[in-house]
């Protein structure tokens, strides 16, 4: 409700005041009867006159207090129906009624935020409004919010539930001033938006922290030792991608999340030209594993990305991530033929996982072929896998193709795959991924039959 304007004489102060002048009046008049000096009111008339003068202000008070009571009375009821009517809007209402101060932090949360947001009221006020939504989006509606003072600010943004799954509201909001005319915190509504406009919303967020990524630099690049079971130094490492951000995700999750949103081309190349420029650090003969899609091998930026660097096309092995149906693998081996006429190798992983992967192997025809860590899990005590194993083994000399074993995690299984004459190796046991160039310089003389503790222990 808004304040009454300032000078604006209440009701009830107006009231007093003429009940005052009329009792003063009364008693005033009341004097001079009993007093009457110069014997005024000796006369019947006058005296009629004089007492009617006294009691009519009086009369006019009593009638006048009795309707200022009787005022008061309805407007306590209708102020308690209004509360109570506000009570059950707030209860009922599917929209969120909130208030901020300038700090951000929650002074009043209807109780639909319980079922919104899992926070009840009191939960929620006196606590800051990053409670329930992340900083990157309050920063968003702040903006939209301060920009719109003069009028409602209208913004979608990702809330966070009590349990940590995201909510998508779309809230409208008026800043609140204070008695300075400055802005003193925000108050407005929120509701779900419907999963449409919540998939769009989310999407578009997507989209520009993983181009703000592409565009920053956020990429880093971590290699991970691949050794020659032979002769038991490192020949070759794989570089994985690590992204500088505080949510803690993982590049599964970020490579996934920009091919949803058709930024996943975009982020492989991203990858491609940090771990290109990390590998001019490496050892001159190790040679590099870069993993990339079919679709990004199709893109006519890869034969620039290798124009550009400064690493041997003999050094580059691209390690193909995904399977393809049969009318594709055309033009994928038309790309990568001139590629591998001037020394490119390709790899294919998780070999040996099924018969779509062994289908990938014959169309593909690798120069490397990399098992499945399930595979190498407990290869050393299990019949079933170290008959596979042999089997691969064979069938990869057979093709032409040396044979990397993934996931090497015990000194067992490391002996069990070498006893099998597998050609290569990687895993924790061997050496984990690190960003330090200082480890990946002495990489050309660690070998693999004594891995430090340091190494095996991941530090």
């Amino acid at each position: 409700m808004a304040d009454r304007e300032p000078g604006r004489p209440r009701v009830r102060d107006v009231l007093a005041c003429v009940l005052a002048v009329q009792v003063v009046f009364a008693l005033t008049a009341g004097a001079v009867l009993i007093v009457d000096p110069t014997g005024l009111l000796d006369h019947p008339g006058a005296q009629l006159l004089a007492a009617l003068l006294t009691l009519m202000p009086i009369v006019m008070a009593g009638l006048l207090a009795w309707r200022f009571r009787e005022g008061h009375r309805v407007e306590k009821l209708r102020a308690g129906d209004a509360a109570q009517l506000i009570d059950t809007v707030l209860s009922t209402s599917r929209e969120w009624l909130w208030v901020v101060d300038g700090q951000g932090n929650f002074t009043f949360s209807s109780p639909t935020s319980l079922g919104l947001l899992g926070y009840s009221p009191s939960e929620l006020v006196g606590n800051h409004c990053s409670l329930v939504i992340d900083l990157a989006d309050l920063a968003k509606a702040k903006g939209v919010f301060q920009g719109s003072a003069q009028s409602k600010g209208r913004v979608v943004a990702r809330c966070r539930h009590r349990d940590g799954s995201a909510v998508w509201m779309e809230a409208v909001s008026t800043a609140r001033t204070s008695g300075d005319g400055q802005t003193g915190g925000f108050q407005g509504t929120s509701r779900l938006v419907q999963p449409k406009t919540a998939q769009e919303a989310a999407a578009a967020r997507s989209r520009a922290r993983i181009r703000t990524m592409i565009d920053g630099g956020q990429l880093l690049t971590a290699f991970q030792p691949i050794h020659s079971l032979a002769a038991g130094h490192v020949i070759g490492v794989e570089a994985l991608s690590r992204f500088v951000g505080d949510d803690g995700a993982g590049p599964e999750f970020w490579f996934t999340e920009a091919a949803a949103v058709g930024l996943g081309e975009d982020l492989e190349f991203a990858a491609l030209h940090s771990a290109l420029k990390a590998a001019q650090s490496l050892p001159a003969c190790v040679y590099v594993a870069l993993n990339v899609s079919p679709a990004s091998c199709l893109d006519p930026r890869l034969p620039r990305v290798f124009k550009e660097t400064g690493v041997p096309l003999d050094r580059i092995v691209l390690e193909l991530t995904e399977r393809l149906e049969v009318s594709e693998y055309g033009p994928l081996l038309a790309v990568l033929k001139p590629l591998r006429q001037r020394g490119l190798r390709v790899a294919v992983d998780d070999a040996g996982s099924g018969f779509a992967s062994m289908r990938h192997v014959l169309h593909i025809r690798p120069d490397i072929m990399k098992l499945d860590r399930s595979l190498i899990t407990g290869i050393d005590d299990d019949q079933g896998q170290h008959a596979l194993g042999a089997a691969l083994a064979e069938f990869a000399r057979q093709i032409g193709a040396t044979l990397t074993a993934e996931g090497i995690e015990t000194e067992a299984e490391l002996s069990a795959v070498t006893g099998l004459g597998m050609t290569a190796g990687q895993g924790y046991f061997l050496g984990r991924p690190t960003v330090d160039p200082v480890e990946w310089a002495t990489w050309h003389d660690v070998p693999h039959s004594s891995p430090s503790r340091d190494t095996v222990s991941g530090h």
